[in-house]
């Protein structure tokens, strides 16, 4: 699962702990993965994810727990570096750096960054964050930080790479960037049918065949909106409402046409965007489109607008003794992140 921590109808600080205590019981239901978001509005709580990671990775002992995203772009990565480092070595190899640009944009003036360098930002800085991955001493120049001459950046990760990989909305070259850079990719598809994810899957993979030096097999991550109730017609009248507020927030700021029932049923309809059912549709429903895209992990944002904590708690015991296990044995292996 993963999480940007919406406040709803309570405070920053209780949705911080909320997330906490959803994160020990994905560990104790068995579930591999964690993400957690950043943003800088008052609608999320969690505007430092490094922070809440390592919280996070200090109450749990396998669970994998990552960024969802780190909005590399508004950030030094010499210091994210360090951070993931020494969170790495906290958990014994349990942390992830997923690296994006991020869903909004206030992060660029928050810390003085133009989005007329948005993709020379981008490209410069995961560039950076590579170099120094590779060794613990560096030499580089670049646009948009000091230069570094033979700098040490320590700590170093607990294994030989710190675990990186990128975030993308669908963007075609996004996807051959992160192929050629030999690292896993994790797609956020948040409407229309992920199936029609397929050819981004083939150049992602296409392009990771041509790497000359991949960091780490391909690994092809899915995340979406997801909800689980033990019967279906629950489950999507549960979560209805949460999801309204969120996307009237997001059509209103953007321009977008307002959602409602009829556009909210067919994404949460088979083949669409929205895993919201009782378990057994939900498994069958990542074993289909496992059967489309052959990705390895399912990740689902299952809190949107502040659902009630109790019902989070519902809705992640769900996924992880009933759905997951039928999933992986429905498809004969563990969709893991180290697998």
């Amino acid at each position: 699962m993963y999480t940007f921590g919406d406040v709803g109808d309570t405070s920053p600080g209780q949705r911080i702990r909320d997330v906490l205590e959803r994160i020990r019981l994905a560990e104790e239901v068995g579930l591999d993965y964690v993400g957690i978001g950043e943003h800088h509005r008052p609608d999320y709580a969690i505007s430092s994810p490094s922070t809440v990671i390592a919280a996070a990775l200090a109450q749990t002992s396998r669970i994998t727990v990552g960024s969802a995203v780190t909005v590399l772009s508004t950030e030094d990565p010499v210091r994210v570096y360090q951070q993931f480092t020494t969170m790495d070595l906290l958990s014994q190899g349990r942390v992830e750096l997923l690296a994006g640009r991020g869903s909004f944009i206030e992060s660029y003036p928050l810390f003085g960054a133009s989005l007329d360098d948005y993709d020379e930002l981008y490209d410069e800085k995961i560039q950076l964050l590579l170099r120094l991955d590779a060794a613990e001493r560096i030499t580089w120049q670049g646009r948009f930080r000091p230069a570094l001459e033979d700098a040490l950046v320590l700590p170093r990760p607990h294994g030989e790479h710190l675990r990186i990989a990128v975030a993308t909305g669908g963007n075609p070259q996004s996807s051959v960037r992160a192929g050629l850079l030999g690292l896993p990719i994790s797609y956020a598809i948040i409407g229309g049918q992920p199936a029609q994810f397929a050819p981004l899957v083939d150049l992602y993979r296409r392009a990771h065949d041509q790497s000359e030096h991949p960091r780490a097999a391909p690994f092809v991550s899915v995340a979406g909106m997801g909800f689980l109730a033990r019967d279906g017609k629950a489950a999507r009248d549960s979560f209805y409402p949460y999801w309204l507020e969120s996307m009237r927030r997001i059509s209103s700021e953007r321009g977008f046409a307002m959602p409602n029932r009829i556009s909210y049923e067919s994404q949460a309809a088979r083949g669409g965007a929205y895993f919201v059912g009782e378990p057994e549709q939900v498994a069958e429903r990542i074993v289909a489109l496992h059967g489309v895209l052959q990705h390895d992990r399912q990740a689902f944002q299952m809190d949107l607008s502040g659902v009630p904590q109790a019902e989070s708690l519902t809705s992640i015991e769900l996924l992880g003794t009933q759905v997951a296990p039928l999933v992986r044995d429905a498809l004969g292996q563990s969709i893991r992140p180290d697998s």
